[in-house]
């Protein structure tokens, strides 16, 4: 493990949306931190269903999608208070790979390998469909996204509780390279006057 400039270990809180293929590379980046860099990694769910929930004009492709996105978020919340926290990010990485790398938008067959996969009780499923968990959900998204402001979405990162959204990426760093984003993006967060860096995409989500 190589250190940085900061040698004192960071503590990293993730918001993510299985949804989001954004969030989901940049999750795969932070996996490649953890290995390259001491920090303390946690994953919380955020909602896209939620953060959109009051907006107009949507395109009606994006609202299917969202509508649909309720039933990935709130077996995580089920999962996690089955399970605990620390069941979310193996849940989340088989969710992903099926959803991303898979392409498969067949949400209530993900959820369902998923389970399978970590061998959670198949029950948990039933959670796609119920509001009861949908107050815990809202609290988990909140807890992430109030600290970051309006007009953002996922991925969203708390470092060291500096809260921003990003980093959006389209391929995800490796090794040492995956080290040196973290750095500058660490750095940046540290610097309480900072508010915004960004550019127009021009690249598609790149899951190689």
């Amino acid at each position: 493990m190589t250190t940085s400039a900061d040698s004192t270990t960071a503590t990293v809180d993730f918001w993510f949306d299985p949804l989001c293929p954004w969030a989901w590379l940049t999750s795969r980046w932070m996996l490649e931190v953890r290995d390259v860099r001491d920090i303390d990694l946690r994953f919380h769910v955020m909602s896209l269903s939620v953060l959109n929930s009051d907006r107009e004009g949507l395109p009606e492709q994006y609202k299917e999608l969202l509508a649909k996105g309720w039933g990935p978020v709130r077996v995580c919340i089920a999962a996690a208070k089955e399970r605990g926290q620390e069941i979310l990010e193996p849940l989340y990485t088989a969710l992903g790979t099926r959803i991303h790398n898979g392409g498969n938008k067949e949400f209530d067959v993900v959820i369902k390998e998923a389970l399978a996969e970590l061998e959670l009780p198949a029950s948990l499923a039933d959670a796609a469909y119920s509001t009861d968990f949908d107050e815990e959900l809202k609290a988990s998204h909140h807890a992430g996204m109030d600290p970051v402001g309006l007009d953002v979405g996922t991925p969203t990162i708390h470092v060291d509780g500096v809260a921003f959204f990003g980093p959006v990426i389209s391929k995800t760093p490796h090794g040492e390279e995956a080290g040196k984003v973290f750095d500058a993006a660490r750095t940046l967060a540290g610097y309480p006057h900072f508010f915004e860096l960004k550019r127009t995409r021009t690249e598609s989500p790149d899951f190689s």
